[in-house]
């Protein structure tokens, strides 16, 4: 998994009875039958697929990609390991159709930590789940205070795992030994966490949660398209004038198909912050880009750049672009008091007592309900505000039936005029 861990200190036990000892913990160094070699052909794809077919219990598996390095997000290793069948490093650039490992696997409860991260590119290569366990979502119903995958292996398995590759560029071949021992380890004790996770959702009454919430996953398909993607640009709050907000999104789609073509990140072709710039006080010739420090490294594409800002002045003021998009959700809770001074009240009652059972609860409020479901609700409220109703109105919006169960009536007593 290519996310930086930034949390990897261990967690206090949420429950009073720490997993491990307080000592420090044990450094998990390299893997217990050594590093693998990778998979790159058929013939050794077909032994892995025999291998995983004739172990047993879970498969943890784990995706790198070279985010930051390269444009999109597909996986270019995927680990897996199963009991019996050892650990398997998966090169899936030279291996693009794993489907000798999805028919191996066929059944198998995966774990993976944080899979949302890594459900896209596995489904890229063929592999789909048909049943998972997400230790990263576990912690977060357990109660952890930190969920990376180092912290949770601290806190439950007093070991430490390295993690200082995890930002690196996994396209690059050969990879490095060090990084197939970093990516081995990361499915290493990934099973023995999983069932860590699960006995304490057990103990707290929080299985059936947990497993509504990785069914709830199995569909999962990547985070929906975002409507003019180009908006997210860094520093774009800052830009108030149409015109301007035009020629950054030329710019964008033009840094976009280069670095498409290219097959490099974004950001590696022109840096938001230079595009900002270059928005803000237009150049209109080669002579001028020329004059700006940070884009030399980028003046082999000057005439894209060029004709990007060229395209964007010539637009009549009709074709610009509005400064803001208009809003398809509730307005933000600051202007509620002044808008609709019940709804505001209706939101403070509502997040008071969520946020009171979810620490009762040790749990995240956002995983309680979605924040944004609570605020569609309650600004649109349902024609009827009691359980039903708002029951009704939180699982149109995607609440699990657990959810529903605990916050239905929460959302009601809230809104209910005689408390």
């Amino acid at each position: 998994m290519t996310v930086v861990e930034t949390d990897d200190a261990l967690g206090e036990s949420v429950t009073g009875d720490d997993p491990v000892s307080s000592s420090a913990p044990t450094p998990l160094l390299a893997p217990a039958e050594g590093v693998p070699d990778v998979v790159e052909d058929e013939r050794a794809l077909d032994a892995a697929a025999a291998a995983l077919r004739g172990g047993h219990g879970p498969v943890a598996i784990d995706a790198e990609r070279a985010s930051g390095h390269r444009y999109g997000q597909r996986a270019y290793l995927v680990q897996l390991r199963r009991e019996g069948a050892g650990t398997w490093l998966i090169d899936p650039i030279m291996c693009p159709d794993l489907a000798p490992i999805a028919d191996a696997l066929t059944d198998v409860e995966w774990v993976l930590h944080a899979a949302t991260q890594d459900l896209g590119c596995l489904a890229e290569v063929g592999l789909r789940p048909a049943a998972l366990f997400d230790t990263e979502l576990a912690g977060r119903l357990v109660g952890l205070p930190r969920v990376g995958l180092g912290a949770a292996v601290e806190h439950y398995l007093g070991l430490s795992l390295a993690k200082e590759h995890s930002a690196v560029d996994w396209s690059r071949r050969p990879l490095p030994e060090p990084w197939l021992r970093y990516a081995a380890l990361d499915v290493e004790v990934l099973v023995q966490l999983r069932d860590a996770l699960e006995a304490d959702l057990r103990q707290q009454d929080k299985w059936e949660w947990a497993r509504q919430e990785f069914e709830a996953l199995l569909s999962f398909s990547g985070p929906p398209a975002r409507t003019d993607p180009w908006r997210r640009t860094s520093g774009m709050h800052r830009i108030r004038r149409r015109r301007t907000i035009a020629v950054v999104r030329e710019l964008w789609l033009a840094r976009d198909r280069l670095a498409q073509r290219r097959d490099i990140s974004p950001g590696r072709v022109l840096s938001d912050g230079v595009l900002i710039a270059l928005a803000s006080d237009p150049p209109r010739d080669t002579q001028a880009l020329s004059q700006v420090r940070e884009l030399r490294p980028a003046l082999r594409s000057a005439r894209v750049w060029l004709d990007a800002i060229e395209t964007a002045m010539s637009l009549p003021e009709s074709a610009l672009p509005p400064i803001t998009l208009p809003s398809t959700g509730p307005p933000p809770p600051r202007v509620w008091a002044e808008r609709d001074p019940v709804a505001a009240a209706r939101l403070t009652a509502s997040r008071t007592a969520l946020t009171t059972y979810a620490e009762e609860r040790h749990l995240p409020v956002e995983n309680l309900i979605s924040p944004d479901a609570v605020r569609r609700v309650l600004w649109d409220p349902p024609e009827t505000l009691d359980e039903a109703g708002f029951a009704d109105a939180i699982r149109g919006l995607g609440a699990r039936e657990w959810q529903v169960t605990i916050v239905a009536p929460i959302l009601a007593e809230a809104c209910d005029p005689a408390e």
